[in-house]
Formats: C-alpha cells, sequence, structure tokens
C-alpha cells in the first residue's frame, strides 16, 4: 500500500539542500576575525542567521556598530563574506592607501553584482569603458549640454505635461525613463533610438535585472553559481535585444569608416563611438559592444535615477526650497542660457543635490574592499584574505560632530559654507572622508562629472517648470533598506505648472 502522506515538493528539496551546502560554506568564511567585535552573532550557525537579518536590519546593524566602536573597527555578517566596517579618520585612511593587490575596489565589485554571471566574464577581465567615462563623456559634457538638455525637456513634456491643475505622477517609475531618454542623447546621439520604446524598456528592464539577479546569486555558494545563474539571470536575452537595436547603428558607422576613413564630417561624438574606436579583439564584436552599452545605461539610470527621486522627494517635503532655486537659475539663464557653464553657477540647486546625498544617499556602507590578502590596519589588527572592508557613510554622514545638526536636512547648507570656505570643496562631484556619495580616494566615481550634470540640469529644469508638492496628509516616504542598499520609498508626487 502507497503511503499517501504529503512529501515535501522537489523545489522544497532543492532548496534545503542549498541552504544546507551555503552554511557549511559560510562557516569557512570566519577565521582569523575574532579579535573584531561582532553586531549580530559570531557563532558559525547563528551568523548565518545574523547575515539574513543584515538583509532587512542593515541600517540599525550599522548604526549600533558606529555608536559602539567609532573609532574602531566591529564585523558584520554577509552571505558571502564577513564585513569589517572601519571607523573614524585613521582607519578610512588605511583602507584609502592600500593597493588593489591587498584591498580591491574590482572584486568586490564583481562579487556584489555577481559580474560573472549579470554582465559577462569580459566584464571581470576589461574595464575598458571606465576610463572612457572618466575621460572622453567628462571632457564632452559642455559640447553635449545642449542635445542633453533638448532631450530631457522633451521627455518631461511627455511624461509630466506642466497642466494648470495638479497632476499625479508615481515618482520612482517615471524617473528612470526620462533618465533613460536624457543620457542616451550622450550614449547614442540620435533622437529616433533614445525615444525608441523597446529600447527604453530594455535598458530599464536590464539595470533591474541585474541587481535583482546579483541579490539572488550571492545566496549561493560560488560552486552552484554556474548551475543556477543561467535560470536567474537574463543577460543571453537582454544582449539579443540590444543588438537588435544597436547593430544596425555599429554597421552603418564602420561602411562610413572604410568609405571615409576614420574621422569623416558629422562623425557621431558619442558614448557608442568611443566604445568603437576603444574596443579590441573580441570587444569589437556586436555582441560585446552591445553588452558594453547596456553596461554604460546600467551605471547611469540606476544611480541618478533613485538620486533623482530622493531629491524631488525632498523639494515635495520642503517646498521652501523652490522659489529661492528658481530664482537662481532664471537669474543665471537670463545672463548666460542653459549651458554646462551657467549649472556651475547654481551653488544653491548644487547645494541641494548634495544634501539630498548627505541626507539619504544610496549606500550605508562605502570604499568596499575585499582583502585579496592578509591586510594590517593601523592598530595592528590583521584581517584574513576573502573579507570585505568597508566604512560606514550613511552614519558618517549624520555625524553631529561632522555636521552641524546632521540630521536635518538644510537644503543650502554647503552654498553656504561656500561662502565661507573654498567653494570647490562644497561643490557636489567634491568628496572628502566624511563625505562619501561617490567614494572617494583613487576608486571615486568616474561618473560623478555626468551624473551631476545630468541631476543639475534636470533640478534646474523642475524648478522653473513646475510646482511640486505631496498630496495632502501624505509627506516623505520613509527609504527603503535591502542590506546596505538605500532605496527611496514610493510615493506620488503633485505637479502643476507654475503660478509664480
Amino acid at each position: 500500500m502507497l503511503d499517501d502522506s504529503p512529501l515535501p515538493s522537489s523545489n522544497v528539496v532543492v532548496a534545503l539542500i542549498v541552504i544546507f551546502l551555503s552554511v557549511t560554506w559560510y562557516q569557512t568564511r570566519a577565521p582569523g576575525l575574532k579579535a573584531i567585535p561582532t553586531i549580530g552573532y559570531s557563532a558559525p550557525v547563528l551568523s548565518y542567521l545574523s547575515a539574513f537579518k543584515f538583509f532587512i536590519g542593515a541600517r540599525e546593524m550599522v548604526q549600533e556598530g558606529y555608536e559602539k566602536y567609532k573609532p574602531g573597527l566591529f564585523k558584520i555578517p554577509m552571505l558571502d563574506a564577513w564585513t569589517v566596517v572601519a571607523v573614524g579618520p585613521q582607519f578610512v585612511d588605511d583602507i584609502l592607501k592600500a593597493p588593489d593587490n591587498v584591498l580591491s575596489f574590482d572584486e568586490n565589485l564583481n562579487r556584489m553584482l555577481q559580474i560573472k554571471y549579470t554582465l559577462g566574464e569580459e566584464f571581470e577581465k576589461d574595464s575598458y569603458h571606465i576610463p572612457l567615462v572618466r575621460t572622453q563623456l567628462t571632457r564632452n559634457l559642455g559640447v553635449l549640454f545642449d542635445d542633453m538638455r533638448d532631450e530631457l525637456v522633451a521627455a518631461f513634456e511627455d511624461m509630466i505635461p506642466a497642466r494648470d491643475d495638479w497632476v499625479k505622477v508615481p515618482f520612482s517609475t517615471t524617473i528612470p525613463n526620462i533618465v533613460c531618454r536624457a543620457s542616451n542623447r550622450v550614449f547614442v546621439n540620435g533622437v529616433d533610438i533614445c525615444r525608441n520604446e523597446d529600447y527604453l524598456r530594455l535598458n530599464v528592464d536590464f539595470t533591474v535585472d541585474v541587481f535583482k539577479s546579483a541579490f539572488i546569486l550571492k545566496l549561493f555558494p560560488d560552486f552552484l553559481k554556474p548551475v543556477f545563474a543561467p535560470f536567474i539571470a537574463g543577460l543571453p536575452s537582454h544582449t539579443r535585444r540590444q543588438m537588435k537595436h544597436i547593430s544596425p547603428i555599429i554597421e552603418e558607422r564602420r561602411k562610413k569608416i572604410e568609405e571615409l576613413g576614420d574621422d569623416w564630417e558629422d562623425k557621431p561624438n558619442d558614448m557608442l563611438m568611443w566604445l568603437m574606436s576603444e574596443a579590441k579583439g573580441e570587444e569589437q564584436n556586436l555582441d560585446r559592444l552591445a553588452r558594453r552599452l547596456l553596461v554604460v545605461n546600467l551605471s547611469a539610470i540606476h544611480t541618478s535615477s533613485l538620486s533623482f527621486t530622493q531629491a524631488i522627494y525632498r523639494l515635495a517635503a520642503n517646498p521652501e526650497y523652490l522659489l529661492p532655486m528658481r530664482e537662481e537659475v532664471e537669474a543665471i539663464v537670463a545672463a548666460e542660457g542653459w549651458s554646462k557653464a551657467a549649472l556651475q553657477k547654481m551653488r544653491r540647486v548644487d547645494s541641494f543635490l548634495r544634501e539630498t546625498q548627505r541626507c539619504d544617499g544610496l549606500g550605508l556602507l562605502s570604499l568596499m574592499r575585499i582583502a585579496l590578502q592578509p591586510f594590517t590596519f593601523s592598530n595592528g589588527v590583521t584581517v584574513p584574505a576573502g573579507t570585505r572592508v568597508a566604512t560606514a557613510a550613511a552614519a558618517t554622514h549624520h555625524d553631529c560632530s561632522h555636521y552641524a545638526r546632521a540630521d536635518s536636512f538644510e537644503g543650502f547648507r554647503f552654498a553656504e559654507l561656500a561662502q565661507d570656505n573654498d567653494g570647490v570643496t562644497q561643490q557636489m562631484v567634491s568628496t572628502h572622508p566624511d563625505y562619501l556619495p561617490f567614494g572617494h580616494g583613487r576608486h571615486v566615481c568616474p561618473g560623478r562629472f555626468f551624473a551631476a550634470n545630468e541631476l543639475k540640469a534636470m533640478l534646474a529644469h523642475v524648478v522653473v517648470t513646475y510646482d511640486v508638492k505631496f498630496e495632502d496628509g501624505t509627506g516623505l516616504p520613509p527609504n527603503m533598506y535591502l542590506a546596505e542598499a538605500i532605496i527611496p520609498g514610493k510615493a506620488d508626487v503633485l505637479f502643476r505648472k507654475r503660478r509664480a
């Protein structure tokens, strides 16, 4: 007689096996760290539970360690490695001075994004697009400004029409499309592709898919990732979709190079052309160039969309800042027109964005590195190879020893500081051990000048075009925290055509 009692499904069995193997694997990651205090549990199995707790309680865990051990070190268990958090100038300086073959920025990025599976193995070996962002893109911001502004104005008109009555906008889902359009007038210059709905949807979908897939893949030990990655990451399908849009453009440009040489009249001055010129060997293949452009889009869309969402939330919650910024923008534009040089003079706009990043930001941690070999801090404490090290960015930004009234949002804080100090050090793109939204040191964000330029252009456009507020009875939505990531909450924002 058959036993008809319920049996666990195959999915449950697989999940239990994976969890068992993961726990066993994770137990091997902790040796050599006993001298560093722990937030959460240190015991092998219990530490794994603390690593899961970190997904939803990271803010409280990091803040607890910051308050207990400043200045000093503490450790937090994560699913892929123990993370030693360094607090205080002495220890932050230790991280910044460490050579890349000791503390690796690239290896941490590879692990955090699971690059081998979400972006492709070639990105682990060659990041030639990053110097292009740092040099070509930054150098051409002034030249390309008119195209970018033209596109962002058109995108706002299409997606947030300026009407006499208030229009409710689900901002966190609207802004990625505006950012994608404005960015792609710079990445693939031409209105046809940057307004193509499938191309826009692809780049936004790819951005979401990479972070979602990386989050899931980090739950698996390394030896299981190749087995499960094809079912989790959608890289092949995203690449095929991208090629449909990009391949004809690349082939047309290559034909012109063959006919007219490397410098023909009206040669595009955009990211795709720079990638084509720099690519070597297999990187010249259509699929590789398509994927490379997807990755450039990922960086631009993700960070700028979240940062601008936070800025508009802050503006809706603090409407007293709108008119002073409007007056500043209109006075400068009346004298100089819309240009990159004009943006640089908009101190209030710059300060408002910088203060938003200080108060909100995109990550609890910064300066994240993986120790490729044992690393000794200046207090004599050594962490073993495989350990992640970082500093507590968000806690630092809210520390009253660094910022007066640190828990208060003061939109013109940095504009006022610039009057009394060197204005350059108070600009949005400037970094400091106490100001870390873009990182600091030699691995500071290479695209921060482009991001700041785009964000300032968008905010300046908003304040001269719209009135902005939250619905009555609602207000600033609290940020959400997923592990070390900070994500703006979801809220509707009301827009109408300006009345003053």
